[in-house]
């Protein structure tokens, strides 16, 4: 290798640094894996983003959201747990 190569991983993350985008790629990261989380039928009835810290939760029925709201504090925990950092700090959910 010559003294100015480097492995393309360094430089990708080198560019998600300078440009502020490892937590968006995080919350990428993190909004695959809702399926995962909160379960597939959870997820069939739910859109979810993230800003600020924040997760949005779209629900397509009020019983589920009425569900949602007693799950909220462990839904944060497992989400945080997945990510592998305190990503999430709340719940909206809409």
């Amino acid at each position: 290798m010559k003294s100015n190569d480097r492995p393309l991983k360094d430089v990708v993350q080198e560019i998600l640094r300078k440009y502020s985008l490892e937590g968006h790629l995080d919350e990428t990261k993190l909004l695959e894996q809702w399926p995962g989380i909160c379960g597939s039928m959870i997820a069939a009835h739910t859109s979810v983003r993230i800003r600020d810290n924040v997760l949005f939760v779209n629900v397509d029925s009020a019983a589920l959201r009425q569900e949602l709201m007693y799950m909220k504090e462990t839904l944060v925990l497992k989400l945080n747990k997945a990510a592998g950092r305190e990503l999430i700090k709340d719940i909206v959910l809409r």
